[in-house]
């Protein structure tokens, strides 16, 4: 049985030291980051089961990388970390989707109590209750990342099923390069907008070309559309 993945984002290092040992003693499969910019690419490049996320972080603060994992991810689970008199950051955080908060000093107790309450109540954790996104013949599953097309199972990486699932969740709307850059790969991605080609390229070789009908299509001069022509 595969261990839960927890992603910790703390930046006082000795504190992140700490969670990684208590959380690997009780069975989870911890990785680290000490920055805003270092835990988002973390988080776009992996699977997490849960992340436990400081909310004072250098480069990104935590509210705002809360704000942009739920603005594509209200799957997730995410704890905040905060200081005892910041109230502001408390009610910040849970109005943007965080599950649930523990304040600096904690009881590793209660923080173990809070992390397998949040996995639990997981839609990952719920099988009655996946949820699908659909275009004709072409299904995803948002609590499993499992795509299929015609009841076939497409591999695709994190990547491709993040921009795959964006175009779904805006089925008729013509999106632009900026706009797929900026929810799949995020705000602070200083790239080439040709990345977003290559990557419609790989989903259109995985997924469109070998059925029928063609979903993804190219509005020349401004982007893509994924929509049934039928």
């Amino acid at each position: 049985m595969n261990r839960p993945a927890i992603l910790v984002v703390e930046d006082e290092m000795k504190i992140a030291r700490v969670l990684e040992l208590e959380l690997e003693f009780e069975g989870y499969s911890v990785t680290k980051a000490f920055d805003g910019r270092e835990a988002l690419q973390l988080y776009r490049d992996n699977e997490w089961d849960l992340l436990l996320l400081d909310v004072m972080l250098p480069g990104i603060s935590g509210i705002e990388l809360l704000r942009r994992i739920r603005s594509n991810d209200d799957r997730i689970p995410i704890l905040l970390l905060t200081a005892k008199d910041s109230v502001e950051d408390k009610v910040s955080g849970l109005d943007l989707g965080a599950n649930d908060y523990i304040t600096k000093p904690f009881q590793i107790e209660e923080l173990l109590a809070r992390i397998r309450a949040a996995l639990r109540q997981s839609p990952e954790n719920d099988k009655g209750e996946k949820k699908w996104l659909q275009a004709a013949n072409l299904k995803l599953n948002e609590s499993t990342h499992e795509a299929y097309r015609d009841g076939n199972l497409i591999d695709l990486t994190p990547r491709e099923f993040n921009l795959l699932a964006y175009l779904m969740k805006n089925q008729r709307q013509v999106l632009n390069r900026e706009q797929i850059l900026d929810a799949v790969w995020g705000y602070d991605y200083y790239g080439d907008t040709k990345v977003v080609d290559v990557y419609i390229r790989y989903l259109r070789n995985k997924m469109d070309k070998p059925y029928e009908p063609l979903l993804i299509h190219t509005v020349r001069g401004v982007g893509y559309i994924l929509k049934d022509p039928r």
